[in-house]
């Protein structure tokens, strides 16, 4: 954290008096004090943030999907992420991308490892937040296309994913580990680039 040149002075003021102030300066010390109080408040390091629950921040116009390429922030409705521990992301167009990378991080993600990631991501259908991936349930085989066709479409309770299942035909509700170890046929066999029918 870089000190402020005002600060500096204060600090050296206070150590040439012995931490003694002349009463002309207390407000200037006063003020000081309070600003240092603020900035370590407000620094990363003392903010309590735990990077693996701290919603990632959106994809920039250029992140592209690591798996098949497509400019991501394009589809804001389907971003799924991957965080790791040094603070970098990717980025994906679709739950269905997120399983590829998942299933052989060392082939999609320029050297990364499954153990390197510390948080997983994907975009909630009914509310568009941001929820973990892990916790998700997911609806295969609706009628609702992502941008590269059929999808797993995420859902933060149970109950909505029925809700989903019902009004969009869907097949199967599933969680995230019975998609990580038994993916979905069309996750295996890609599918090609549809209109999406989010909001449906």
């Amino acid at each position: 954290m870089r000190v402020p040149k005002t600060m500096k002075k204060f600090l050296a003021v206070k150590a040439l008096t012995g931490g003694a102030f002349p009463p002309a300066l207390l407000p200037l010390a006063l003020a000081l004090t309070l600003t240092l109080v603020l900035l370590l408040a407000l620094s990363p390091a003392k903010a309590g943030v735990d990077p693996a629950t701290a919603t990632p921040a959106p994809p920039g116009p250029q992140d592209t999907c690591p798996v098949c390429g497509m400019f991501v922030a394009k589809y804001p409705q389907w971003i799924a992420t991957v965080t790791y521990g040094d603070g970098e992301a990717h980025h994906f167009d679709g739950v269905k991308d997120l399983f590829r990378y998942l299933s052989d991080v060392p082939k999609w993600g320029q050297g990364r490892h499954a153990e390197d990631i510390q948080a997983i991501w994907v975009t909630e259908y009914y509310n568009l937040a941001r929820i973990d991936a892990r916790k998700a349930w997911y609806v295969v085989g609706s009628d609702v296309l992502g941008p590269m066709g059929h999808e797993a479409i995420p859902f933060a309770t149970r109950e909505d994913a029925q809700a989903f299942l019902e009004d969009h035909d869907g097949q199967r509700i599933l969680g995230f580990d019975e998609i990580r170890k038994d993916p979905p046929q069309e996750f295996r066999a890609g599918g090609p680039h549809h209109p999406h029918g989010h909001g449906k």
